[in-house]
């Protein structure tokens, strides 16, 4: 089977986009898996399919698989190059649209500056719904790992966030703590593991472990799961500036009941033809 594919970024967050509008696409986690291979495939940290609006209410549904080809339900640096990749596969001239993922409607913007805005909807910190095994949905939760015990902000994005500060990024854990985190049993469907630097109450830096892909140059929910941490936890201003170790983010947030809004880059890098 011939794929056509382009390959895209946010922020050196790196995808595959297939356009299932205009071509069948139904594969299986063997060949994601494949497509996602840096050294026999094309290479990516996920793979993202458009697909048809399932409700009158959305415009696309997208479809997000980890490179280890699991389905996740959100990702918001993918969700940037979505509307770019719409736009230029001629499939939309609306520069703000409606889509439909696992997790629920997002609205990504085109702007006339080429950034593109997402409101990536608001936070959700009810343990049950992240889902997180917790007996409170306290903001700071103990979590045990390996012979440390870390101390958490959990919350969901439309995916699940577990956001720890760190003094200092460069040397913090995360290619070991982050891999022991991910697969933590108190988290039911594994999670995203963030590790966060407060510059100053307007400046974070970030790296984030995310589950099924190991650490990425920058992780769009990580950056907003971040912001909103250290958002509830008093230590920023509404309105931060996230230095990934791919690019910058710009992450807005009002507080309890908002949604949670992120500026940033889409780039195309080029397209293709792929034998799978």
């Amino acid at each position: 089977m011939i794929l056509k594919f382009t390959k895209m970024h946010g922020t050196g967050n790196d995808f595959v986009m297939l356009n299932g509008v205009r071509q069948r696409v139904h594969l299986s986690p063997e060949q994601l898996r494949f497509l996602a291979d840096r050294h026999i495939g094309v290479g990516c940290d996920q793979i993202l399919l458009v697909e048809p609006a399932q409700h009158a209410d959305a415009d696309f549904c997208y479809r997000i698989f980890n490179a280890d080809g699991s389905e996740v339900e959100q990702c918001g640096n993918g969700a940037r190059c979505f509307v770019r990749f719409v736009h230029e596969q001629g499939l939309t001239a609306k520069r703000e649209i409606a889509v439909e993922t696992k997790s629920g409607l997002i609205h990504p913007r085109l702007e006339e500056n080429g950034q593109v805005t997402v409101n990536m909807g608001a936070p959700i910190f009810a343990a049950a719904k992240i889902p997180f095994n917790s007996d409170s949905d306290e903001i700071i939760q103990p979590l045990q790992v390996g012979e440390d015990t870390v101390q958490m902000t959990v919350l969901s994005m439309g995916n699940p966030h577990a956001v720890q500060v760190v003094a200092d990024i460069i040397h913090a854990p995360v290619t070991t703590q982050g891999a022991l985190i991910e697969r933590h049993p108190r988290f039911p469907n594994r999670v995203n593991a963030g590790f966060m630097q407060i510059i100053d109450r307007s400046h974070i830096r970030l790296r984030v472990y995310e589950r099924g892909a190991g650490e990425t140059l920058s992780c769009g929910t990580g950056a907003c799961a971040a912001v909103v941490t250290g958002i509830r936890r008093g230590l920023l201003e509404n309105q931060v500036h996230v230095a990934t170790r791919g690019g910058a983010l710009e992450i807005a947030w009002a507080g309890e009941g908002a949604a949670v809004m992120m500026t940033g880059p889409a780039i195309t890098v080029f397209s293709g033809e792929i034998n799978i």
